[in-house]
C-alpha cells in the first residue's frame, strides 16, 4: 500500500450542496427554499431570541441588578494606624506623600482617613475627609488636621 492508495471510507465524504445553479443541479431556481414567505428572502427568518412576538425576556429582565448611584463619591480609606507606621513625626500627610509612600495609587484620588489603631505621631493631616475619631486621634496626639473648604 502507497499514500496514493489511501481514500476515505465507503460514505463518510459527501460533496457539498451547490444551490442555485440551474435546473438540472436539483436545487435550481428557489435554491431549496420554497416558494415565497419569510425564510425564502435573503436575511429572512427570526433573529435569535425571537418569541413569536412576545416581548423577548432579553428586554423583559433589567439591565443591572439594583440602584446605581451615578452622583456616589468614592473615597480611598486610610487609617491612622497606618499613617502612624509610615510617616515621621512632624510630616505632612498630603496626596503626594501618601503616593510616595506606597499607600495609594494615585496623587490625585479622593482619601478619608479612618479612626482605627492608634496614633502616637504629631502629623499635619491634608486630605479630602477624615472621620470624627480620626481627627480627635491625630489632634490628641498633637497634629493638626487641614480639610479642604
Amino acid at each position: 500500500m502507497e499514500l496514493k492508495d489511501l481514500r476515505p471510507a465507503e460514505g463518510s465524504t459527501k460533496n457539498r450542496k451547490r444551490v442555485g445553479r440551474g435546473p438540472a443541479s436539483g436545487t435550481g431556481k428557489t435554491a431549496g427554499r420554497g416558494m415565497n414567505g419569510q425564510k425564502s428572502r435573503a436575511g429572512g427568518g427570526k433573529g435569535a431570541g425571537f418569541e413569536g412576538g412576545q416581548t423577548p425576556l432579553a428586554r423583559r429582565l433589567p439591565k443591572l441588578p439594583g440602584f446605581r448611584n451615578f452622583n456616589r463619591v468614592e473615597y480611598l480609606p486610610v487609617n491612622v494606624s497606618r499613617l502612624d507606621a509610615k510617616f515621621e513625626a512632624g510630616d505632612v500627610v498630603d496626596g503626594e506623600s501618601l503616593k510616595a509612600k506606597g499607600i495609594i495609587k494615585h496623587a490625585d484620588a479622593l482619601v478619608k482617613v479612618l479612626g482605627d489603631g492608634e496614633i502616637t505621631k504629631a502629623l499635619t493631616v491634608r486630605v479630602d475627609k477624615v472621620s470624627a475619631s480620626a481627627k480627635a486621634k491625630i489632634e490628641a496626639a498633637g497634629g493638626k488636621v487641614e480639610e479642604p473648604c
